[in-house]
């Protein structure tokens, strides 16, 4: 007889996890254990991170990163956001650790993430202050937007608009292009 899996999960714990090409995440020590991410996931997550790092080199207010990444705010949570900007200061020192400060947050659907995106890491977006989140549909072709202090997301349909204070411009992104087939 095997040994019982644990019930509550740590940061570390999770860190140790097989590299066996499932995504391991602990939220308040629940173990989330997804897949390796469908075609259209990848598709649209890498036009995502195209369009945010060309705004991002004209307008240094962040730094964007993709999954996987070890985003901790505690010792039993460990999250590997989709696509993600950090606070430039923070992504400067190179160490996951201290990377605390995410002014976008973006989760693209897959089947076996619908769940823990929609409702598991969004209640941990908004607790940990996350000013903006994005839950992409590609199936759908929409995205639900959420901010830190509403109960229900607004949803786009057309255009996506993330505006930092620190930038001249707003980034903008249009649906059509980032749901476009290849």
């Amino acid at each position: 007889m095997g040994m019982a899996a644990p019930l509550y999960y740590t940061a570390e714990m999770v860190r140790a996890m097989p590299d066996d090409g499932n995504r391991y995440e602990t939220v308040y020590g629940e173990l989330l254990v997804t897949p390796a991410p469908r075609e259209l996931h990848q598709l649209v997550g890498g036009r995502l991170i195209q369009a945010l790092a060309n705004y991002l080199d004209r307008y240094r207010v962040g730094q964007v990163y993709y999954s996987p990444a070890d985003i901790s705010w505690g010792l039993d949570i460990l999250v590997q956001p989709d696509v993600f900007v950090a606070d430039l200061d923070e992504a400067r020192t190179g160490d996951w650790r201290n990377i605390q400060t995410l002014p976008l947050v973006i989760e693209v659907l897959s089947p076996s993430t619908t769940r823990y995106d929609r409702f598991t890491k969004r209640r941990l977006y908004q607790q940990v202050g996350v000013p903006l989140f994005w839950v992409v549909d590609a199936d759908a072709r929409q995205v639900e937007v959420w901010t830190r202090e509403v109960t229900f997301p607004a949803v786009e349909r057309e255009r996506l608009v993330w505006r930092p204070a620190e930038a001249a411009e707003p980034f903008t992104l249009d649906l059509a292009t980032l749901f476009r087939p290849i």
